[in-house]
Parts: C-alpha cells; structure tokens; sequence
C-alpha cells in the first residue's frame, strides 16, 4: 500500500501523470472512482478525439492568470504531444491545424495509454473513490471508501464538474481545499446559452453562420464567427461554446448578459443596404417574405420579419428607407438577454477551479504543500474549441509526473 506517487483520477492528464512518473522510475498508483479510466476521452470530437492542434494564440486558453499556461507548455508542448502519441502508435491526422488520430477512433488515445499504462506496471483502481488526502510529516495518506494508502507525492487529476457521468463530479476541489488552496468560482464552459425570448422556439433547428457578440452590461466581452445553432431555448454551437465561459461568470456574478447576433456576417451594414436594394430592383412584385427566399433559411427570416414589425405580405417595391433600416437592424444585430446556460452535465469542461497563484507553474506543485501536484481541469485553466482542453491535460499530466519524483 506504500507508493511514491498517487493519482486520484484516471483521465487523460492522470494517466499521462502516471506514464511519466513510472517512465522515471517511480512505483505509481492511479484510483479512478468510475468503472474505467479516461471514459472523457471517448467522448471528444465527436468520438474521433480531436487531441490537439497546432495553431495558437494567446486566446485559446482562458484562466484568471493566463500567463500560467505558457511555462507548463513549454515544456510540454504540442510537437511533443505528437511525437509522445506516435511513440505509444497513433500517427497523426492533421485537419487545418486539428489533430486526430489516423485511426478516426477515439478510442486509439485511450487504447495506447491504457497499454503503456500495462506496461510499466502501473497499479490501477478503480470503483474506489477518494476522500480524503492528509499529510503526516513526509507521507500523505489517501483514505479511500475501501481503504488507504499511503505515497511520497500526490497528483490531483479528478477533472472538474463537467460530464459529471464521465467521472467529474467536482471532489478534487475539496481535497485540494482541505489544503488551504483558494478556488476560483466553477461554471460551465464550452455550453449552451438559455434566452426567455420566445423567438427561439420558433427558430429551433436552424443553423447558419453569423457573427455572434457578447455583452456583459452592455459592454462587449468577446465575439465569434462560425455556424451558430439555434434551439428551442437559445443559441449553441461552436461560436456559442467559445464565449460561453464569459457569458456563465458574468452570470454567475449577477450580471446582465447579451448575445447580438449577425446573421449577414459577410457584409458591413452599407453593403447590406446595397444588397437589399439591388435586390428589390429586380424583385419589386414579390412580397417580403418572398424576396428573402435564397439569402437567409426560410424559418429563420419569417421570424426576423416579425421581429422587424414590418409585414410580410408587404411587396418589397413599397418599402421605405425606414421600412429597409428596420429589416436589416434586426437582421445584422438580433438582440437576445440570455438568463441562463446548459447544466455542468451538458457542458464539456468548465471554467475556474484551483487558484493558479498557489501553483507552481514550472511544476505544477503546490506552493502550499510540498509534494501535491495539479493537473487537468482541476486547475483555473479551460481552452477553446479544437483539442486545447486536450493538450492542457497532456501537458500539466506531464510537467506533474515529472517533478513529482523530487517531492
């Protein structure tokens, strides 16, 4: 029962945690309190695992202390994701920066880590929950719903609270704050956003490309471009997820939240002027609604014509510079408040968690307790869209398997 290393959770950062520290010599338990390790895993991009990506920008990972994020990437980066991953067998799959495996199979990652796992002879639990972590002078002990056990150096892994049906259920942030670690608060990310208003309902199941903006009492936050997806009850789709974590803590903190949508995101307001009134030149006998057919999903413009208060019926000949600016105010800047988001269960990671400002970010140890570690979504650090939250396990699980040998 006596181990240098324990790593409470079993998904991605854990399992490349635990291959890291075994690599180095280390004797690693790892305890997953689901029935299988890295269930997560097989979920991502669509079941095809979009495991990382090769563009990047400063906007791509999003934390209170953003800066975190570089020193743990520069040791542990993308090109040594991929050379990592071919090393255990999955070649590459390069989609305009997105990687996969060559396999479309999400299940080739988990396969690969699971049989480097085997192979360095890493003890693996699971069903068996954590909970508690204590520390006796040099030993922590990690007490159990079976038992305890009893190691040099513990790695927190446990995820955060999204897909709480894949295995994070939120339990690292009271471990980690029996410690003395602060937690920055935890909201969905990579979700949905909910509106009252009722022309969602009528719209639901339409997607079309617009520019979406966000704003927090009435100031801009973030905008997107990309195709949107309209439900009975708001706004989803990957330019919704990328803004969500803003529009979730402004939320959070009891703010008004705004979503304008431009569904002619291809067009400045001037061109669209032209390009309405070149189109009733050649269509004046046809009503409004008519005249819309093949520039905007039929659904959707009947509804932005109310929206608008101008008729339906009306030939588009009869209308007025008023009539026209009124059509394409709603058009290009569609109003919605949003009151609420998808549940943690219907997000795919969240924002917050533990306070970045107690970790040591070269390692990943807490500056708090000399031999805990971080790892993973735990951690306040959440990316886009597009294998970041991916690489971010990979590359904390990596900088914390190893130094954790030198606790």
């Amino acid at each position: 029962m006596n181990y240098d290393v324990i790593i409470v959770g079993g998904g991605a950062s854990g399992l490349v945690a635990a291959i890291t520290s075994a690599r180095r010599g280390q004797s690693v338990l790892v305890i997953e309190h689901k029935e299988k390790v890295a269930k997560k895993i097989l979920a991502t991009g669509n079941g095809k695992c979009n495991y990382s990506n090769t563009y990047f920008d400063e906007e791509v990972y999003r934390s209170d202390q953003p800066s975190f994020v570089y020193p743990v990437l520069e040791q542990f980066g993308v090109a040594d994701t991929i050379a990592f991953f071919e090393e255990l067998g999955v070649y590459p799959k390069d989609r305009n920066g997105y990687l996969y495996p060559n396999s479309g199979q999400a299940a080739s990652i988990l396969d690969v880590l699971r049989m480097e796992v085997e192979r360095l002879h890493v003890t693996v639990l699971c069903e068996e929950h954590v909970e508690t972590v204590n520390k006796k002078k040099k030993t922590f002990e990690v007490k159990t719903n079976k038992t305890v056990y009893l190691g040099k150096a513990v790695i927190l892994c446990t995820g955060g609270k999204a897909s709480e049906n894949l295995g994070s259920d939120g339990s690292g942030y009271q471990l980690a704050k029996a410690f003395g670690h602060r937690c920055i608060p935890v909201v969905p990310a990579l979700t949905a956003l909910r509106s009252p208003k009722k022309f969602f309902k009528a719209v639901s199941g339409v997607r079309t490309d617009v520019k979406i903006t966000l704003l927090v009492d009435r100031k801009k936050v973030a905008t997107q471009e990309g195709e949107l997806q309209l439900t009975d009850y708001g706004v989803s789709g990957i330019p919704t997820f990328q803004i969500s974590r803003y529009a979730t803590r402004a939320l959070y903190e009891k703010k008004m939240v705004d979503v304008v949508i431009d569904f002619l995101p291809n067009l400045s307001f001037n061109e669209s002027v032209d390009l309405i009134q070149r189109r009733i030149k050649s269509n004046k006998n046809k009503t409004v609604e008519q005249f819309f057919v093949g520039l905007l999903n039929n659904k959707l413009s009947s509804q932005l014509i109310k929206e608008a208060g101008v008729s339906a019926d009306r030939q588009v000949g009869s209308l007025g510079k008023q009539d026209i600016k009124q059509l394409l105010d709603t058009i290009k800047s569609f109003t919605a408040p949003i009151n609420d988001s998808n549940a943690f269960s219907q997000s795919q990671v969240c924002a917050g968690g533990i306070d970045t400002r107690d970790i040591s970010p070269d390692t990943m140890e807490s500056k708090l307790m000399p031999g805990l570690f971080f790892a993973g979504e735990l951690v306040d650090v959440d990316g886009t869209c597009g294998g970041y939250n991916l690489q971010w396990a990979w590359s904390s699980g990596f900088v914390a398997g190893s130094h954790c040998n030198r606790a």
